[in-house]
């Protein structure tokens, strides 16, 4: 007796559950080799801790200036910095992909009946989960330098939700760019070149409403001012939640596109190799 053939519609309804238990069990993998290194972790901490505490106590006064609007400067600074470590930590993942791609392990991988789906899309979950323990810990760090939080555990939440989110947009591209590229000074100079005028382009630092016109245009196209503007509204007493959901849809539409780039490269690699 013959089996049947699948219909392509059954067939794509069976894929999709293949497709994340794989996910599932690759973010597993590398979630565990970061359990047996959390000095890793917490190493990435002191940058963020830097900026948090070096530039909220030189820039504490900028507060007075008229127009800024916001009463502590260490508060206002704490959305900045979770969305600022995100990018910058999601910006060296091609890097760690071209690391399996030279030590061969991405090669066996595509010897097994693993999804080729989910050997992209685990690398930016362990990225996403990674960087929701930094942001909550940087939530932490702010709380205890006297930052306050009147948006509550929901504003919290809606931070590391959007950290998380630009951590995705920024880790597929660079995964994109290191199955394109595969050359690690490509995407050190990459992250060189647009992490600082990324970050000084939003309202990490500075409201918009004190930049030039032509920055504040800019910045209204930068997802990382899309994560600042959306946590900082979530923090705030009386959250605007519609701004919140318009931002954190924008990121979460631009993540999938950037997660989709990200698979379409892993599909060309796979078919040079």
């Amino acid at each position: 007796m013959t089996a049947t053939p699948l219909s392509a519609p059954a067939s794509r309804a069976l894929a999709v559950p293949r497709v994340l238990a794989h996910t599932w069990f690759l973010t597993g993998r590398r979630l565990h080799a970061l359990v047996r290194q959390p000095a890793f972790v917490a190493a990435n901490l002191v940058q963020p801790a830097i900026w948090l505490f070096l530039f909220g106590s030189l820039f504490r006064r900028v507060v007075d200036i008229p127009g800024f609007g916001h009463g502590s400067y260490l508060g206002y600074l704490v959305p900045g910095v979770i969305a600022m470590n995100a990018m910058n930590g999601s910006m060296w993942a091609g890097v760690a992909m071209i690391e399996e791609i030279d030590r061969g392990t991405l090669n066996r991988f595509l010897t097994s009946p693993v999804s080729r789906v989910a050997l992209m899309t685990s690398g930016v979950a362990d990225q996403a989960v990674t960087t929701g323990l930094q942001s909550a810990a940087i939530l932490l760090l702010g709380l205890l330098g006297g930052a306050h939080y009147p948006g509550g555990v929901a504003g919290c939440a809606v931070v590391v939700a959007a950290g998380a989110l630009l951590g995705t947009v920024f880790g597929g591209l660079s995964n994109a760019m290191g199955m394109t590229l595969r050359q690690r000074e490509a995407i050190i100079g990459f992250n060189v070149l647009f992490m600082l005028p990324l970050t000084f382009l939003s309202s990490a630092f500075m409201p918009t409403a004190l930049m030039p016109h032509w920055m504040r245009v800019v910045t209204a196209c930068n997802p990382l001012d899309w994560a600042v503007r959306a946590g900082r509204s979530a923090l705030a007493g009386e959250p605007d939640w519609g701004a919140v959901l318009a931002r954190g849809g924008g990121l979460l539409a631009l993540a999938v596109v950037c997660v989709g780039i990200s698979v379409a490269t892993f599909r060309w690699y796979q078919k040079s190799v």
